[in-house]
């Protein structure tokens, strides 16, 4: 039989720690157990909502880094006493696909 692992769940939904092991778990349990179809599809479907959750997150996540890292250029471009040797740092440019690169970058 397979493994049912609970997920705890906040006001919006798992963590995204919780919604991966969740994923990872239905992944292992698709991949090494024999289970009915009806099962299999049960997991597609429950794996595919934690996904675009985690998903979700991510985009939250890399949409506030955005946000912080272009009020912290603005605090050091209105601030006299900062060094100006500083290289700026740039969001992506609006053809640039950040998806296309599975790495997680923080700068």
């Amino acid at each position: 039989m397979s493994r049912k692992k609970d997920i705890p769940t906040g006001a919006t939904g798992p963590s995204f720690e919780d919604a991966l092991a969740g994923l990872e778990a239905i992944v292992e349990a698709m991949e090494h157990e024999q289970l009915p179809l009806e099962e299999l599809v049960s997991n597609y479907e429950k794996g595919s909502a934690l996904l675009n959750h985690c998903e979700a997150i991510l985009k939250s996540a890399r949409g506030r880094i955005e946000l912080i890292t272009l009020r912290n250029q603005s605090e050091i471009a209105l601030d006299p006493e900062a060094p100006s040797n500083q290289a700026p740092v740039h969001p992506p440019a609006a053809g640039d696909d950040p998806d296309a690169d599975d790495d997680i970058r923080l700068f």
